[in-house]
């Protein structure tokens, strides 16, 4: 009885001291009774807020505006529309032409079961106003066992809260100019007026001088001109060409007294001469709709011209210059609240290509009336002095402004000319006989044949079996070649000893030696001239003999540009060096200085010994001024050093290609070397069509002006029958009377 009394007393005097002892709360902080304990954070219930942080700021870098939406707040989200949340992003990002933009997390904390907060770095890298930092704080609730970005303006910058926007004042440099490498202008910003008749105004009386003036200003031949509106309703109006206002201010006076003649004026980013190597300097073009938000974060107002093609893109940051800009905050009602960031303008600057304008204006008129191209480039530099794709167009008619544009732009897309295609360096062609150069040089590499080896060349080749392929002797009726040697069967441009050539390689043991020849001599591969776009071209490695015979003579699926020709013909005749064509001379700030300057870069060498060289070289001076070389009738008389292999591509279903590649070397100080090629498509014979332009591109440049005409030609540059350009196929035939449409 005493012991549970005592039990029972021992069990009360606890009782009562655990209610007299204070309670701890969290951390041991006493409390007193009956007050309740602060709430305690459950580790376990609360998600971390970091990574929600982190998956918000990459989706804002990444411009990931809906995933951005979808991590904001119940709160938010109900008070604001995600069209009007991306606009507001957008709308920011453009006006300051941001580029990109990088964050930073400072701290990421939780604060309670239901509220957390984020302290974070946004840096904005923008076009115009270089970099913006600022120090943000951001704050989330957690919904549905998520956290989510309470959202307001000031999370994108603190400036922009209440309703601010950006606004960015910006002032355009004038764009800079085009020169060739003599420091004649190509492209200006100038005036210029569009040159149009109506052939019902015009008096008879003064008809002959209208169109002298005309003929003079366009560089059209007065044949040309009386061709546009000779079958013309009385009351059309006929487009003619564009030329500059000081050119026709020049001549105003007895302009404004021709009556016909319609002028308007216009201001412009001005092509001279209807456009020097178009191909090469591009044109400019208002930017498409397409491509206007691009254009804008980059720091375009969006209603300037930029570079489409050539040169004109390809260095737009240059002749575009750096636009002196202002970032402004302001308010809803446009008012100015501070300014943000400021720069100074950077001019253009202007671009100095290695073109000789005289000699790619006398280019382009040699190959006019054909489609084809033409490459000149210096054999020790790597210097392009011209590059033609024909037909040509005229930059000019890219302006909205200009008045003839409405009339003649179509002619631009024109479908089966397609005069945009640059075919020097974006069209591939089977080479023909040309790439029995390369051929010619892989025999000699391989041992299996020599300088001095003999080939009967027939007719006939029948080496294949239960097939027979033909000379070109035996196409055109002429007598067979005979025992040739090597070099003589590149002189005589022997089909058979090249099909031979490629047999045996093939039987030996070899099939690829010749392809892989032709990569060595920089074929299948861009040539990396940069400026242009390129087309590598193929070379392929024969699967069977068939294969390789026709690879052997430069047919099958092989196929190159002219501007890779232009680059291993000019290896040929400079030992051996492969250069890099260039076509920029310098570049440099409106008072001259040089920003860049050309220089030659070796690409490579030729896969060939000093005896292999030496023996192409003496075979291709010998396809010239040997009597029975393929080209000897077209280079009598000229007083030039020529080196040069002809070519005539077959392109079944239609007229071969002709072709025409070799350089000169005459060592002139005032003229260093050049390697030529032309091909003129679906012309013919490269002996008849090609070596004829070639020729008077070797005059041109080193006697100034040509001394031989085509046999197309009744007087330089007309031909027998003019017609208007773009009405009939431009196609020269073989005939003394060959149909040829007339050329300015």
């Amino acid at each position: 009885m005493k012991s549970r009394l005592m039990l029972a007393l021992l069990i009360l005097t606890l009782l009562m001291a655990a209610c007299a002892r204070p309670t701890t709360g969290p951390g041991g902080t006493p409390t007193t009774p009956g007050e309740l304990p602060p709430p305690q954070i459950s580790t376990t219930s609360v998600p971390p807020v970091l990574p929600a942080v982190q998956a918000y700021l990459d989706a804002w870098a990444a411009e990931d505006y809906a995933s951005m939406y979808a991590s904001v707040s119940s709160l938010t989200s109900d008070a604001l529309a995600f069209e009007t949340f991306e606009a507001r992003h957008k709308d920011t990002a453009l006006a300051m032409t941001l580029i990109d933009l990088e964050t930073e997390i400072a701290s990421a904390i939780v604060l309670s079961p239901t509220t957390a907060q984020a302290a974070y770095r946004v840096t904005y890298h923008t076009a115009l106003v270089g970099d913006l930092s600022r120090d943000l704080m951001m704050n989330l609730t957690l919904e549905s066992g998520a956290w989510r970005v309470a959202w307001e303006e000031g999370l994108i910058l603190p400036e922009l809260r209440g309703g601010n926007r950006l606004a960015m004042d910006v002032r355009v440099p004038v764009r800079g100019n085009i020169y060739d490498r003599n420091g004649e202008p190509l492209v200006i910003e100038t005036g210029a007026v569009a040159l149009g008749i109506v052939p019902g105004q015009i008096d008879p009386e003064r008809e002959g001088r209208l169109v002298s003036e005309l003929a003079d200003l366009c560089g059209y031949t007065r044949q040309y001109i009386e061709s546009l509106y000779e079958y013309a309703a009385p009351d059309w109006y006929i487009p003619v060409c564009e030329a500059s206002s000081t050119d026709v201010g020049d001549r105003y006076n007895i302009l404004s007294g021709l009556s016909g003649l319609v002028m308007n004026e216009y201001t412009t980013r001005y092509y001279e001469d209807l456009g020097v190597g178009p191909h090469v300097t591009g044109y400019v073009q208002l930017i498409p709709v397409e491509q206007l938000e691009e254009y804008q974060r980059q720091g375009y107002l969006g209603d300037e011209r930029v570079g489409m093609t050539g040169l004109e893109y390809w260095a737009e940051d240059q002749l575009a210059g750096q636009r002196a800009a202002t970032l402004y905050v302001v308010d809803a009602a446009g008012a100015r609240v501070s300014r943000l960031a400021q720069v100074e303008a950077v001019a253009s600057q202007n671009i100095y290509t290695t073109l000789d304008k005289d000699l790619q204006i006398q280019a382009q008129k040699a190959i006019s009336g054909f489609k084809g191209a033409i490459v000149v480039m210096e054999v020790d530099t790597g210097r392009i002095l011209a590059l033609v794709s024909s037909p040509t167009f005229d930059p000019n008619l890219f302006d909205p402004q200009n008045y003839n544009s409405g009339w003649l732009l179509g002619n631009v897309f024109n479908a089966e000319y397609v005069p945009l295609l640059n075919r020097a360096a974006q069209s591939p062609y089977p080479l023909g006989s040309v790439f029995k150069i390369v051929t010619m040089a892989a025999a000699m590499e391989t041992g299996l044949f020599t300088p001095e080896d003999s080939y009967y060349c027939g007719h006939e080749y029948t080496e294949l079996a239960g097939t027979t392929l033909y000379d070109w002797t035996y196409e055109k009726d002429y007598p067979p070649s005979g025992d040739l040697t090597l070099p003589e069967g590149l002189m005589r441009s022997c089909n058979p000893w090249f099909y031979h050539i490629g047999y045996v390689l093939y039987d030996m043991g070899r099939p690829n030696a010749i392809s892989d020849m032709a990569i060595g001599f920089g074929l299948n591969a861009p040539t990396g001239i940069g400026t242009l776009e390129e087309n590598p071209g193929n070379i392929d490695y024969p699967a069977s003999q068939a294969e390789a015979v026709q690879l052997a003579i430069g047919q099958g699926t092989m196929l190159v540009t002219p501007l890779q020709v232009v680059d291993f013909i000019a290896a040929i005749g400079n030992g051996g060096t492969l250069y890099r064509p260039q076509v920029v001379e310098k570049i440099t700030t409106p008072d001259g200085v040089p920003t860049y300057e050309f220089a030659p870069e070796v690409r490579g060498e030729l896969p060939v010994s000093d005896e292999t060289l030496s023996v192409i070289q003496q075979a291709m001076r010998s396809v010239v001024a040997n009597r029975r070389g393929t080209a000897y009738q077209v280079f009598s008389g000229l007083n030039i050093e020529i080196f040069g292999k002809t070519g005539t591509a077959q392109n079944p279903g239609a007229k071969p290609h002709a072709w025409f590649a070799g350089y000169s070397d005459i060592d002139r100080e005032d003229r260093p070397d050049i390697a030529v090629v032309v091909i003129a498509e679906n012309a013919g014979e490269g002996s008849e069509i090609a070596a004829p332009i070639f020729r008077r591109i070797m005059e041109v440049y080193f006697n100034g002006q040509p001394s031989k005409l085509y046999p197309w030609e009744t007087t330089y540059n007309v031909t027998r029958t003019p017609e208007p350009l773009y009405t009939n196929t431009p196609e020269p035939t073989e005939t003394p009377e060959p149909t040829q449409t007339p050329q300015p």
